[in-house]
């Protein structure tokens, strides 16, 4: 089993924490890891991207000119995609995109996700980030003590009786920091809504709540 230390937001040293080697020290793998984040990506595009045939083109409806004797092209409608103003031949219409996994293959990714982390040592773990109130300063001066001032950084954080919105309204004007709370209230299911691969990757700095480690090794282990 993996251990991994535990700080304070003062970058001190409060203890460790066992962390399963079945979710966080696997050896990744790199296809299911794209095959999760090209899902994730295909998932988001809206397909509303719509233009218009010659048949929805308004006008059209006489013939331009003569078909004989005037020693031009044959014409039957100006909204023809031949014309200026008319019909796109072979525009795009609204269609659904639509990728899927199996769960075996999510948690796969997921798990491969936080081991790449782990074992670049970029994952770290705080006791506690709770807020008493919003204030961006005091976000800033927890990447100050870590060093990570430059870096994206992502928090995972768990609900819970007091959730973290504080710390999260403190984060938001942050460009480079991104606040995921993993959880939705009044849910029995065993579920980390908001846990996804995509921002594991994306974000270089991954800082986790031990509480939130938990949660993941409950559910996904």
């Amino acid at each position: 089993m993996s251990q991994i230390d535990v700080y304070n937001i003062q970058n001190e040293k409060v203890g460790t924490l066992d962390l399963k080697d079945e979710i966080f020290n696997i050896e990744p793998n790199m296809d299911v890891l794209y095959r999760y984040v090209d899902m994730q990506l295909t998932n988001k595009r809206a397909g509303t991207a719509s233009t218009k045939t010659r048949s929805e083109v308004r006008g059209g409806g006489r013939k331009p000119w003569p078909q004989k004797h005037l020693g031009r092209a044959r014409a039957g409608s100006i909204r023809s995609p031949l014309f200026r103003h008319g019909g796109v031949a072979f525009g795009p219409k609204p269609r659904e995109f639509h990728k899927d996994l199996n769960k075996k293959m999510k948690r796969l990714a997921l798990k491969s996700a936080l081991s790449i982390r782990y074992k670049e040592n970029n994952l770290i773990v705080l006791d506690d980030v709770k807020f008493e109130k919003p204030r961006t300063k005091d976000v800033k001066n927890i990447l100050g003590k870590f060093g990570m001032e430059s870096k994206k950084v992502l928090f995972l954080l768990p609900y819970n009786q007091e959730p973290y919105e504080n710390f999260k309204l403190s984060a938001r004007n942050l460009p480079k920091v991104k606040v995921i709370i993993a959880d939705n209230p009044g849910q029995n299911k065993k579920n980390v809504d908001g846990l996804n691969v995509f921002d594991l990757i994306n974000n270089e700095k991954i800082v986790l709540t031990k509480e939130m480690v938990n949660k993941i090794e409950e559910v996904i282990g």
